[in-house]
């Protein structure tokens, strides 16, 4: 007859089997579970807190969504460092051993790991300044455009307006010029640049350009954001103007696209209006004294 106390050791006699040993340190099967739990548990945790704390922001109203999300990477961040000590602990790791391990990663980081270490550092940057923010509207050096949306412990996630998704490292974004067409107002005046023959009417062409952009919906006209049409040059073979327009926060962020409506609305208004659109003109001049010979 088996009794309650052998099958409990019988149970657990398992856990105690040891993998591998090195110099003094073993590893048992045991340890190498609750190593595993713990930092199962530590993702769950993480997550569970970041989840609670953006219900509570968003229902009371006091912390901005951007914060909201700073608190939160933060949080995430010092629960997996709290969990990968206690991870480190379970495998029978001594304070004064982790120490050790802590130089080690140190020799690591100078030979290896600086760049990761360098994009964390940034991405913290980042996130503690609020100069990039996820929702935000940025242009990259290389041109490229899109909307940020989370920046991750090594590089910024970026979604073009082709759904296209760029990741960049953190160090990469704090290093190089980015423009933030959103960081401080999410309006923006957009300059249309239009082109029309000479001999034109300008008072005309300023009512059709008007015309034009009043006819686009997501046109604003208000106090300080009025609408402006400036005369900016002398081309080759035409008038050089430039229409100046503030739009919805939301068209913000569909650069071709709106160039491409006001395009086609002051293009429908030159028509209405009969205004020449240029075309490339050059002039021939032939030299007179030639002779007959000499043409021959």
């Amino acid at each position: 007859m088996i009794k309650p106390s052998d099958v409990t050791q019988l149970d657990i006699s398992w856990l105690e089997q040891e993998l591998f040993a090195l110099g003094k340190f073993s590893l048992q099967v045991g340890e190498a579970l609750s190593f595993v739990a713990v930092i199962i548990a530590t993702f769950i945790i993480s997550k569970l807190l970041r989840l609670a704390f953006n219900r509570l922001a968003s229902r009371q109203g006091v912390i901005q969504h951007t914060s909201a999300y700073v608190i939160g990477r933060i949080i995430h961040y010092i629960v997996l460092f709290i969990g990968f000590i206690i991870a480190l602990t379970a495998l029978g790791i001594e304070m004064t051993e982790l120490a050790l391990v802590a130089s080690a990663l140190g020799v690591g980081i100078g030979l290896g790991l600086q760049g990761l270490v360098n994009n964390f550092v940034s991405g913290i940057v980042m996130l503690l300044e609020k100069s990039v923010k996820v929702g935000d509207f940025v242009e990259l050096s290389d041109g490229v455009v899109g909307e940020v949306i989370a920046i991750h412990m090594r590089s910024t996630w970026i979604r073009t307006n082709d759904n296209v998704d760029l990741l960049i490292p953190n160090s990469a974004m704090v290093s190089n010029t980015v423009t933030n067409w959103t960081m401080s107002d999410k309006y923006r005046r957009f300059r249309i640049p239009f082109s029309v023959a000479y001999g034109s009417d300008k008072e005309k062409v300023k009512r059709a350009a008007l015309e034009a952009a009043r006819n686009v919906q997501y046109t604003l006209d208000t106090p300080g954001r009025e609408i402006t049409v400036w005369m900016t040059g002398f081309g080759d073979s035409s008038l050089n103007f430039t229409l100046g327009v503030w739009v919805q926060p939301e068209q913000v962020k569909r650069p071709t696209a709106l160039v491409s409506d006001y395009l086609w609305a002051i293009d429908d208004a030159f028509h209405k209006y009969q205004i020449e659109i240029p075309f490339p003109q050059r002039d021939l001049h032939l030299r007179s004294g030639f002779s007959d010979d000499k043409l021959n």
